[in-house]
């Protein structure tokens, strides 16, 4: 906090400052016996009629009565990330972009509309990454007007929580009444200790009745085969969503076989390849055989095969509250870069599967 030459905490911001990050500290309201106070980071996305809206790193909104300030300061981005690679929010959102692309596109100014029959919100929504080119609201009547004429929902994709991101966008969306309807975060750590997990079946343990598996038991293939989509979470996958997973620079599919000829696969995986960033999506196991290292055998299979074709670095999504994942993938040294969100338009009924 902001300390003034006479020991007294100081506010030290004001509207101005709107867009940057900052820390306030703000008193308590309702407060449990003792607590007096209250510290909130994030970026100001607003300050109007005497209340502040700061958005945190998670995406949350914090709103702040301005008589409650004690003190506040700006303060510099957030400190780079220490380990795994250096990339920026706007680098990663065109990766992530181009690994899972939408079957029909459309520009508004620096904006993308994309769409593929509701097969995901990633392929179904805006991707703001940078100007529309004209006034906000401007652009969401176009945008949904687009998804209309399509029969679909508009959803605008923001991210928060790393410098170049959207937290301004983020509150002008709420302020419209917009939705954020899910929220999941993109981690990213380096590519090499992936593709060589510790032991002969990873951190998960031994797997399978004839021993522990390893990338050796994985079938990679360019094509998402029967098999592979009988594993796949998503049943009934359409011509549109086939299109989907197989888009990307460089795809590759991850399969181990059932236990006999006639089985779904025990696990899957996909990996996009695009320069130097291997980009993984669709790690599931078959639920009876989890936690026996499969999971840490696909990825390594497909690691060893975008480090072939030049990858170093690794990526992927997953929810905020998936434990499962996140422990799996911070023991492979992930960390997470940012937050993404979707915002549904007002007044419509989500109607899309999954992310």
């Amino acid at each position: 906090m902001e300390i003034s030459a006479a020991g007294r905490l100081e506010v030290r911001i004001t509207a101005a400052d709107v867009g940057k990050r900052v820390s306030v500290r703000s008193l308590i309201e309702h407060g449990a016996p003792g607590e007096k106070f209250t510290d909130t980071v994030g970026v100001l996305t607003s300050w109007d009629n005497g209340v502040l809206l700061i958005t945190r790193k998670s995406g949350e909104s914090v709103r702040i009565a301005e008589s409650a300030l004690v003190a506040g300061k700006t303060v510099p981005p957030a400190p780079a990330r220490r380990r795994g690679p250096a990339a920026s929010y706007e680098e990663l959102g065109r990766v992530a972009a181009r690994a899972w692309r939408p079957v029909e596109s459309a520009r508004l100014g620096a904006w993308e509309l994309r769409a593929a029959s509701g097969f995901t919100r990633r392929a179904n929504s805006v991707l703001p990454l940078g100007e529309p080119g004209v006034p906000l609201d401007e652009a969401l009547a176009a945008v949904r007007a687009w998804y209309a004429e399509r029969g679909l929902p508009a959803y605008v994709q923001t991210a928060t929580g790393a410098e170049g991101t959207q937290e301004l966008l983020c509150a002008e969306l709420e302020r419209r009444g917009w939705v954020r309807e899910v929220t999941a975060e993109l981690w990213v750590g380096p590519l090499a200790p992936i593709a060589d997990p510790a032991g002969p079946a990873g951190p998960d343990g031994p797997a399978g009745p004839d021993g522990p598996a390893g990338p050796d038991d994985v079938v990679l293939s360019r094509e998402a085969g029967e098999g592979w989509l009988a594993r796949y979470q998503r049943k009934g996958v359409s011509e549109v969503a086939l299109r989907v997973l197989e888009s990307g620079p460089s795809v590759w599919f991850a399969t181990v076989p059932g236990r006999t000829p006639d089985a779904a696969p025990a696990a899957i995986g996909r990996c996009v390849v695009d320069g130097r960033w291997a980009g993984f999506a669709a790690v599931e196991v078959d639920p009876a055989l989890r936690r026996q290292g499969l999971a840490t055998a696909v990825m390594a299979a497909l690691a060893r095969r975008a480090l072939d074709e030049g990858a170093s670095a690794a990526w992927l999504q997953v929810e905020a509250d998936n434990a499962g994942a996140r422990a799996l993938y911070a023991g492979m040294g992930f960390a997470a870069h940012h937050a993404y969100h979707h915002y549904r338009e007002p007044d419509a009924d989500g109607t899309r599967s999954g992310r």
